[in-house]
């Protein structure tokens, strides 16, 4: 009869040790990477350094890319998609991200206002009547309107409403498909527009208005159906949100899920399932900043002293998905921003933080002069100087 014990005793189990050195090395790298992370999150200074020598999120003013402008000439710039456009004498050029001239178009507008959402650019001419709707590099239409344009808005499909004043009415709203059919008109007799917004799934206008009449300020908002209003505009309303007396609008923005965002002087509230809810306001802290024009995000921005003559900023970045609030500090008090999509860009005066919705360092631009102008898509920043625009890729 065999005897297996004394065989398996003939024949030990060879020991993997190649494996076994990569296993306690991969082990290693992982424990490593987690340390690493963990001092990235929480200690700014290293994170300063690991963003700047490593990541290489540190841009100087020369090292970018520039689109040099005519200095004894007046031109209007603005960000949108992954281009820059600069508008001068009626031509209107557009400049890729490193600062390649792509397309001119002709746009007879001198004085403009621009407005963009995902590959649509809406351009009108300021107390005009002409406005020209551009998708991707083309002009997708055009149009002349009755009475002088205070406002334009497109959405991310492309729908089109526009602020007329100086008409037999105090204010009227006009509404596009983005084939450029006039879908309605709305008539606001005796209250101003302070803002309008689309909704996501093209179903819904909101209009924001104030009421200066009385001897109070009264601000509403305004939500009508696109598709009642086709057929009937004077029927229409699916209905009208109150504001608090005395408290004035400013800003208006539709979020995923038709979540309505509303920026008074002094909070921020959301209207969502038929509910006015307040976001954030400024009570006891000194706000110095606030904005809605993010995607499914609102952002403040407070002033806090740090010494007899020093302060830093603290960005709060609010989730109004979840009502999470993430948080990231400058050194230095805001001169200004800008926010578009996911992306917010920190004025310091001769530096620009820009930093994401998830509180994180994007890229950091260092000038060696003052900045005052910046234009900015989620892709895309124009840093806006008297002779040239400097380009910083997001």
């Amino acid at each position: 009869m065999k005897d297996y014990w004394k065989e398996e005793e003939a024949n030990p189990k060879k020991v993997n040790k190649k494996k076994i050195i990569t296993s306690i090395i991969i082990a290693i790298i992982i424990i490593l990477i987690a340390v690493i992370t963990i001092i990235y999150q929480t200690n700014k200074q290293v994170r300063n350094w690991i963003d700047k020598n490593i990541f290489r999120k540190e841009v100087m003013q020369d090292k970018v890319a520039t689109i040099e402008l005519k200095e004894d000439q007046h031109s209007n710039v603005c960000a949108f998609n992954k281009y820059l456009g600069v508008l001068n004498k009626n031509q209107f050029t557009i400049y890729g991200n490193t600062g390649n001239e792509e397309k001119t178009l002709e746009i007879q507008i001198s004085n403009p206002i621009f407005n963009s959402e995902n590959r649509y650019l809406a351009i009108a001419e300021k107390k005009g009547k002409k406005f020209y709707i551009i998708e991707d590099k083309d002009i997708s239409w055009e149009a002349t309107i009755e009475g002088n344009i205070a406002q334009i808005h497109v959405n991310k499909n492309g729908y089109v409403a526009i602020v007329i004043t100086d008409t037999s009415y105090k204010t009227v709203v006009e509404m596009y498909n983005p084939e450029g059919k006039e879908i309605f008109k709305t008539y606001l007799s005796s209250t101003r527009t302070a803002d309008v917004a689309i909704s996501n799934d093209d179903k819904y206008l909101a209009i924001a208005e104030v009421d200066t009449s009385g001897t109070i300020i009264q601000s509403n908002i305004k939500v009508i159906s696109i598709e009642k209003a086709s057929n009937d505009p004077t029927n229409s309303i699916e209905k009208t949100y109150q504001g608090e007396q005395d408290k004035l609008i400013t800003n208006i923005k539709y979020q995923d899920k038709n979540k309505l965002i509303c920026m008074y002087t002094d909070s921020i509230h959301i209207i969502e399932n038929n509910e006015d809810t307040v976001l954030t306001n400024n009570e006891n802290k000194k706000t110095i900043f606030q904005s809605i024009e993010l995607t499914n995000h609102i952002i403040e921005i407070e002033e806090k002293s740090t010494g007899l003559f020093t302060a830093e900023s603290v960005v709060n970045i609010i989730n109004t998905e979840n009502k999470g609030i993430k948080e990231y500090t400058a050194d230095a008090v805001e001169k200004d921003i800008s926010t578009y999509g996911n992306m917010i860009a920190l004025n310091l005066g001769t530096e620009i933080e820009f930093i994401n919705t998830n509180g994180w360092l994007v890229n950091r631009y260092i000038a060696n002069q003052e900045i005052t102008n910046i234009v900015l898509s989620d892709s895309i920043a124009g840093i806006i100087y008297r002779d040239n625009i400097e380009i910083v890729n997001l």
